[in-house]
């Protein structure tokens, strides 16, 4: 089953309360750090109204399809953002993918400096596991567990910082499209899965075979992600990215594009989008976010 994505749906309105109900969370959270103002400043700039929130509102959407709320999945949503924020932060120091622009904007390091950008990043993740951790009459402890253990494994050394470490090796060389899949699953792809899994863990009432399908649909909307930012980066121009086109090349990263060519990226998106909506196919109609997004994730512009 595929479905067509059409601007002028519920998908908009969707993707615009997600980002206003993470966005809240997000600010009370770093409003109540109360560190120095320099770090709570660099912190907000980082992540607070910045970025598409594809991710939270992957939790939101997540949580819905299996019966859940939006209330339930606020804290897992904020946490999964500020994981990707704080690896945004990292990514872009001189030290590893030196990228001066982000979201439209200085990157952190260049807007403060490079050792604020560094304690930005770490703050920004401690903030995540804090946020996770707290008490939460909505979330039981048992379940906060489960979160805390996904959070940590998709950002960790098996998942975000392991793929990392394959992109910043392969700088140069030219990589399989096994191995650009592999790289790409866990650099982009544990997070989204992470996100996806958390949205289901926010309902009680959620089953197993559920989350099954969830990560299924996240393993292929994850590849999916990263093939159409490597379209992006070679088609879309600097001021709608709101990142340096060009920069992978000029990079010399491997990209599924200097792999395959531009229109087997474009296929293979297409192909995994209706792959992830297949696999919500015993789903009720509260997973249509989630099939749209499907497709949103593979038509947008940056």
């Amino acid at each position: 089953m595929s479905m067509k994505f059409n601007k002028d749906s519920s998908l908009s309105q969707f993707i615009k309360d997600s980002q206003k109900r993470v966005n809240e969370t997000l600010s009370q959270a770093i409003e109540n750090v109360g560190s120095s103002e320099t770090l709570s400043r660099s912190m907000r700039y980082a992540c607070i109204d910045a970025g598409k929130r594809i991710r939270p509102t992957l939790t939101y959407g997540s949580a819905l399809s299996v019966g859940g709320s939006f209330p339930s999945a606020d804290i897992p949503a904020a946490a999964v953002e500020l994981i990707h924020c704080y690896s945004l932060t990292h990514d872009d120091l001189p030290s590893m993918d030196d990228d001066d622009l982000r979201r439209g904007k200085p990157s952190v390091h260049k807007a403060f400096d490079e050792a604020t950008a560094i304690l930005v990043g770490d703050a920004l993740q401690s903030l995540a596991f804090e946020l996770l951790s707290s008490s939460n009459s909505l979330i039981n402890p048992k379940t906060q567990l489960k979160m805390l253990q996904t959070l940590a494994k998709a950002a960790g050394y098996r998942g975000m910082a392991a793929g990392q470490a394959i992109d910043f090796k392969a700088k140069g060389k030219i990589l399989s499209v096994v191995e650009l899949e592999k790289m790409h699953k866990l650099k982009t792809g544990a997070l989204i899965k992470a996100a996806v899994r958390l949205g289901g863990l926010s309902h009680p009432g959620v089953k197993e075979t559920e989350l099954d399908a969830l990560e299924m649909y996240a393993t292929k909307i994850g590849l999916a992600f990263q093939v159409r930012d490597d379209i992006l980066d070679e088609i879309s121009a600097t001021d709608v990215l709101g990142k340096p086109q060009g920069s992978d090349q000029a990079h010399g990263k491997p990209t599924y594009l200097s792999r395959a060519g531009l229109e087997a990226a474009r296929t293979k998106t297409n192909i995994l989008a209706n792959e992830a909506i297949s696999a919500l196919a015993n789903f009720s109609a509260s997973a249509d976010p989630l099939r749209e997004l499907a497709e949103y994730v593979v038509r947008r512009d940056h």
